[in-house]
């Protein structure tokens, strides 16, 4: 069977992820963290790149999958002439190691199971040294990197792979622990594998037991909730924006890129997202990973950094894999982290707002990053960029970056001053906000199309355009704003969804073809709120709540002639839009109006959790 992006389910310890197919094979899995090499990599080559099969002998045995309420624990049921049995899923909290655990449990007759294991480090190339040790532990071993996988099946090693077939019963268990550690270190975990799934399915419901109700739409709500955990990598708050890398925009494509990164486009949403739904402790640790990764000169910030803030993230292909079917090349690392993009700088000051509007407590660095990146970004915002989508092309004075940068001084002049050097610096950065706008208005703007358009003189639209109402730059009844939605919704529209721009038509640098882009369609949904059309809002929004996959996540990327998901999986981007825009629907204010409306709290009260 050809496999789709959405035949895979998520799992993780919010360190790192697997993907985990409908069959039942995890195809991907990086140790020890999301950025690391992955040790399973046939989701991007084939068998021999790695994985890990765990299905009945029976070909014809029926399959069914689902979380269990409230967690990341992937339960599959099995059916089958002679009986059913689930596999149950899951990676535990560090405690420090990391374990994937996989346990087949019998509910009715009895089902003979096989099990595949190919290990493969380096991105599905490197072939370990398997031995068996004293305690009947399987260690596979290559460089730094040690496997140990403990079972009581009986496995025996052919052509390379590690096989065994079992039988589970009714009211059996057969569990499977992998264990990552380093090979230098000489540490073993033994915890029983039923207890651990106690402590996993505690540990998430913990979590999302908190989420407050979203009325119709909570349980997407939920599941997107979890999604962002699970892409958090715990020791930093940093959270990467999708699983893996270079799962294609367009199937046999080139737009592959590496997704394992945190953005600074996601901020301000993220933090809305985990604000507005009461979670102000993954929030703060959002926004302290946001202030440590930016900490420096200003002329030097990224538009991405790694899990830990890492600024070095060489772009370099993998050329022993063959691509998500075909589609070239297989990208690890990203160069457009050397990019020049404005409107990070608007990204990271709206995000200490909107920090400061949802009480979270003050940040000590926050006026002096605000200061210097000002005053360099009062000489940069007259330069033209690569813009918020990366184009590898020629730079270009892109609306959405002149927009962002205005942005970044508007939320510094809305400051409260408590001195008169503060009142200097309020009316300084006013008087540069003000120079933006006009600039924008004269120039970012069609009259001719009655809206503004991709970048200066160009006739083409971009669905960034929507983050002009949603940013406060124009009030929703500006005409200018209405024009700009419609055009957007005439020109960009696909199937009822959006593009982010028309790569047929706009030179990026790269070959033309990609899907719809979800993200953008959440946009689209809170500017219809935003001027009133909720109706139109809610229909869209339910349309895209239709194509998350049968355990509720999505991609970054839908393709509306094949139903298929495109691009990387499951993708944070989209599952922020999905809370927000949900929350705007529910709510008489939700994310959205609150950040059009711009006002700044002077002293907002902290809040804890």
């Amino acid at each position: 069977m050809t496999p789709r992006i959405d035949d895979y389910a998520l799992i993780g310890d919010c360190e790192t992820a697997a993907l985990v197919s409908r069959a039942g094979s995890i195809d991907w899995l990086c140790l020890p963290r999301f950025d690391a090499p992955a040790c399973f990599a046939a989701l991007l080559g084939g068998p021999e790149n790695g994985f890990w099969a765990l299905a009945p002998v029976d070909a014809e045995a029926q399959a069914s999958r689902s979380y269990r309420d409230g967690t990341l624990i992937l339960e599959t049921r099995f059916e089958t002439s002679t009986g059913a049995a689930t596999v149950v899923d899951f990676m535990t909290p560090r405690q420090p190691l990391a374990d994937l655990v996989r346990i087949v449990i019998g509910e009715w007759g009895e089902v003979d199971f096989e099990t595949t294991l190919v290990v493969r480090f380096d991105y599905g190339r490197t072939v370990p040294w398997v031995t068996r040790l004293e305690d009947g532990t399987l260690s596979l071993l290559a460089g730094p990197d040690q496997l140990l996988l403990r079972t009581p099946a009986e496995l025996h090693g052919e052509d390379h792979r590690t096989v065994g077939q079992f039988r589970v019963r009714a009211g059996e268990h057969v569990p499977f622990v992998l264990t990552h550690k380093s090979s230098t270190v000489e540490t073993r975990q033994h915890g029983d594998a039923m207890l651990e799934l106690a402590r996993t399915e505690n540990f998430w419901r913990e979590f999302s037991d908190r989420c407050p109700p979203v009325g119709a739409y909570s349980a997407p709500v939920k599941r997107s909730l979890i999604t962002l955990k699970a892409l958090t990598y715990e020791p930093t708050g940093g959270i990467v924006a999708a699983a893996a890398t270079s799962l294609p925009e367009w199937i046999g494509g080139s737009r592959n890129g590496d997704y394992r990164y945190c953005w600074l486009r996601d901020a301000t949403f993220t933090l809305q997202a985990f604000m507005q739904l009461g979670y102000y402790s993954e929030a703060r640790a959002w926004r302290d990973w946001l202030l440590r990764a930016v900490a420096g000169d200003p002329a030097q910030l990224q538009i991405m950094y790694g899990v830990a803030g890492e600024r070095q993230l060489p772009e370099w292909e993998v050329p022993w894999l063959a691509g998500f079917r075909g589609s070239k090349p297989v990208r690890v690392g990203n160069a457009a982290a050397g990019q020049l993009q404005l409107d990070v700088y608007g990204e990271v000051s709206d995000a200490m707002m909107q920090a400061a509007k949802g009480g979270l407590p003050p940040h000590p660095r926050t006026a002096a990053l605000r200061g210097v990146g000002l005053e360099y970004l009062s000489g940069l915002w007259r330069e033209p960029d690569e813009g918020i989508w990366e184009v590898r092309g020629e730079r270009r004075h892109f609306t959405h970056s002149k927009v962002m940068a205005w942005v970044a001084f508007d939320r510094a002049a809305s400051l409260v001053p408590h001195s008169e050097e503060e009142a200097l610096s309020v009316a300084r950065w006013r008087a540069v906000a003000d120079d933006i706008h006009a600039d924008v208005c004269a120039r970012g703007f069609d009259p001719e199309l009655g809206s503004f358009v991709q970048s200066y003189g160009s006739k083409q639209l971009d669905a960034s355009l929507l983050q002009i109402p949603l940013v406060g730059f124009l009030p929703p009844d500006d005409p200018r704003i209405r024009g700009t939605i419609s055009a957007v919704q005439d020109r960009l529209t696909w199937n009822g969804l959006l593009l982010r721009y028309d790569t047929e038509s706009v030179e990026d640098g790269l070959p033309p073809g990609e899907g719809v882009f979800l993200a953008c369609s959440f946009w689209l949904v809170d500017s219809l709120v935003l001027i009133g059309r909720r109706d139109e809002a809610r229909q869209l929004f339910e349309r895209l709540l239709s194509l998350t996959n049968d355990v509720g996540l999505l991609a970054e990327e839908h393709d509306p002639r094949t139903g298929e998901m495109l691009g990387n999986f499951p993708q944070a981007f989209s599952h922020v839009g999905l809370i927000n825009s949900a929350l705007n629907l529910h709510r008489t204010a939700g994310p959205a109006q609150e950040r059009a409306a711009h006002d700044f709290v002077d002293q907002p009260v902290p809040r804890s959790g």
